[in-house]
């Protein structure tokens, strides 16, 4: 039996994916923008029509294997993009001292203060270290040393390029091209997966989760919230104790409020709205609807907890 994995409201690089296989097939997607819209889905009932597979619109196992013909997208990379799309990152993003933070960039907001922009930096610098030149330029040897200087020196240097809260040029369009070489981007996915993902399964695994969708919600509190504090760790024990074992769906529902109570009071309602959503598999953040399913995240097991 078949099953649904991508559709309507997907967005991000298995989005694109899709929409050059359809092109390079010879369906018109309206363009190649990292978002399944109307005109994506009409590709693919297209594409689907002429392979004589049932016409839905949306991506099913069968109409990946037949267009794009490679494994499908593991649990790590659909929960890394879903997560970047609802914090408004992608690859090239980057921001300056707005929030502390000193520097965020890349897929999941990458930080200057907690060491998540040196290491990709540093990584990339010793595996393709043109890289480095081509995107920074003249500002390249400046970068490398601000790298690896004292934090209150980094914390100054981040302010003296920021204005009004955005990373000011030449800083912002040299970042951007340093995160859109296949290279960065590798390097980028790498760390999300060491830094968060890797958490987020040893968190799903003690929580009793088993799910795409419990691997998903545990990645997005790792990103967003720095995992599972003793606050939110307490509410779930004493809520659980109330009412007995419930099934995984409700487990999450209980974990996603639980986060949310814990969080801090200005952030409560966002926190909420985004661990609900992937909870339960449906939810508008962001001014976003989300139906998990279309990003292949479901009730399916996560291999990855197997």
């Amino acid at each position: 039996m078949s099953r649904q994995l991508f559709g309507p409201g997907l967005r991000g690089e298995v989005a694109e994916q899709i929409q050059r296989a359809l092109v390079n097939a010879g369906f018109d997607t309206n363009g190649v923008d990292g978002q399944y819209g109307g005109a994506t889905a009409a590709a693919v009932e297209a594409f689907q029509a002429q392979q004589a597979i049932p016409v839905t619109g949306t991506v099913d196992d069968v109409t990946w294997d037949r267009l794009l013909n490679q494994p499908i997208p593991a649990t790590d990379l659909r929960s890394l993009w879903l997560t970047a799309t609802i914090e408004g990152h992608n690859y090239t993003l980057a921001m300056g001292n707005w929030d502390g933070a000193w520097l965020t960039w890349g897929l999941v907001g990458f930080t200057l203060k907690h060491g998540e922009v040196q290491k990709i930096i540093a990584n990339v610098g010793q595996d393709a270290p043109q890289r480095i030149s081509d995107a920074f330029g003249a500002q390249a040897t400046e970068l490398r040393n601000i790298m690896q200087a004292p934090q209150t020196e980094q914390a100054q240097w981040a302010d003296s390029i920021t204005a009004n809260g955005r990373l000011i040029e030449p800083w912002l369009s040299a970042f951007a091209r340093f995160g859109g070489f296949p290279e960065v981007q590798q390097e980028q996915r790498r760390r999300a997966n060491e830094d968060y993902f890797q958490p987020a399964l040893n968190t799903a695994r003690n929580l009793g989760l088993k799910t795409e969708l419990g691997v998903a919600l545990c990645f997005d509190i790792h990103v967003q919230n720095g995992g599972i504090g003793p606050a939110a760790r307490s509410m779930i024990a004493q809520r659980l104790s109330q009412g007995g074992a419930p099934d995984e769906s409700a487990l999450r529902l209980v974990i996603a409020d639980a986060v949310a109570d814990s969080a801090s009071p200005q952030f409560r309602d966002d926190v909420r709205a985004r661990k609900q959503a992937i909870a339960s598999g449906d939810g508008t953040v962001h001014g976003l609807h989300l139906v998990l399913a279309n990003w292949g995240l479901s009730e399916a097991p996560a291999p990855e907890l197997t």
